[in-house]
C-alpha cells in the first residue's frame, strides 16, 4: 500500500462533499457539468479519480455511460457497492491512475472529469502527461474538467494558520516568491494560475472557462457550517455570481479549468 492509498483509507472522502463547505464545491462543479451536457443523453463520461462516486453516481443515474477509475481499493469497494445497490448497469469501474490511460481508446469520451488526480502529481511533466492522455481519449470538441489545488490557499492555510511560514521559507519548502515546492511526501501538490496555463500550452487543450470551485469557502468553513439553508442559498448565489472573476482565481482552495479538444 502506498502513502496515497493509506491516506485515503483514513480520510473520509465519502463525506467530504456532503459537508456544508464541500457542498459549495460539489454544487458548483455539477452546475458547470450540467451546463456542458445540456440536453444530451447517453454521453460517454470518464471519471478519473472517481473516489466513492460523488459525481459519477448521479451522472450514471441520469442515463450517461460512466467509466470510473481510481487508485484506491477502499474507494472502489464503496463505489461497487453503490453500483450494485442502485442497479447502475451503465457504470464500469477500474483500478488505475491518470498517468496510464492506454487501455482507453482514442477520441472516445464526450466528457472527462479529472477532479482529483492533478492534486497528487508533483512535476510539470507528470501533469502534462496526464492532461495529454486525457486529450488523446477525449472526442474532438469534448470537454475536460481539470481540478487543481491552489498555491495561495496552501500558503495561508499551512504557512500562516498553522504557523509554519518561517520554517517553510528556511527549509526551502517555499521559494523566495512564496511558491510551494511540490514534493511527493506531502501527498498534495499546489499550483498558481500561470502554472495551469503553462500545462495547457504544452497539451494544446483550449480553455472554455476557468473558475474557483469553492471561492472563499474553505477560509470560513465554520461560518458556512452554521448557515441556515436560506442563508446558504444566498451564499451560493454570491459564489456562483463571482466564481469566474479573474481577480478571485487562485485565492480559493480549488480551481476548476474547463477545457476542450480542438
Amino acid at each position: 500500500m502506498n502513502e496515497l492509498e493509506a491516506y485515503y483509507n483514513k480520510y473520509n472522502e465519502e463525506k467530504r462533499l456532503l459537508r456544508p463547505y464541500g457542498r459549495v464545491e460539489y454544487l458548483t462543479t455539477m452546475k458547470y457539468i450540467h451546463e456542458d451536457i445540456g440536453e444530451r443523453k447517453g454521453l460517454q463520461i470518464l471519471d478519473l479519480g472517481c473516489a466513492t462516486g460523488r459525481y459519477s453516481v448521479p451522472l450514471s443515474e441520469e442515463g450517461h455511460e460512466l467509466t470510473c477509475l481510481d487508485p484506491v481499493n477502499y474507494h472502489l469497494g464503496i463505489l461497487r457497492q453503490k453500483r450494485e445497490r442502485l442497479g447502475l448497469k451503465s457504470m464500469t469501474i477500474h483500478k488505475g491512475n491518470a498517468l496510464d490511460l492506454s487501455k482507453y481508446p482514442e477520441d472516445h469520451y464526450d466528457i472527462i472529469l479529472c477532479l482529483g488526480p492533478l492534486y497528487h502529481l508533483f512535476t510539470k511533466e507528470d501533469k502534462v502527461k496526464a492532461l495529454t492522455e486525457c486529450r488523446r481519449i477525449l472526442k474532438p470538441a469534448g470537454t475536460l474538467f481539470a481540478g487543481y489545488c491552489m498555491n495561495e490557499f496552501g500558503v495561508i492555510q499551512y504557512g500562516l494558520r498553522e504557523g509554519k511560514l518561517l520554517e517553510s521559507l528556511e527549509n526551502g519548502k517555499l521559494d523566495k516568491d512564496f511558491h510551494i515546492r511540490n514534493d511527493i511526501s506531502d501527498l498534495f501538490s499546489f499550483d498558481r494560475t500561470e502554472d495551469i496555463e503553462g500545462y495547457n500550452e504544452k497539451t494544446g487543450l483550449i480553455r472554455k472557462k476557468v473558475l474557483s470551485a469553492d471561492g472563499c469557502t474553505n477560509y470560513i468553513r465554520q461560518l458556512v457550517t452554521d448557515m441556515d439553508e436560506s442563508v446558504f442559498e444566498k451564499y451560493m448565489e454570491y459564489h456562483l455570481a463571482t466564481c469566474e472573476r479573474p481577480d478571485l482565481l487562485g485565492a480559493g482552495n480549488h480551481t476548476l479549468d474547463i477545457l476542450t479538444k480542438p
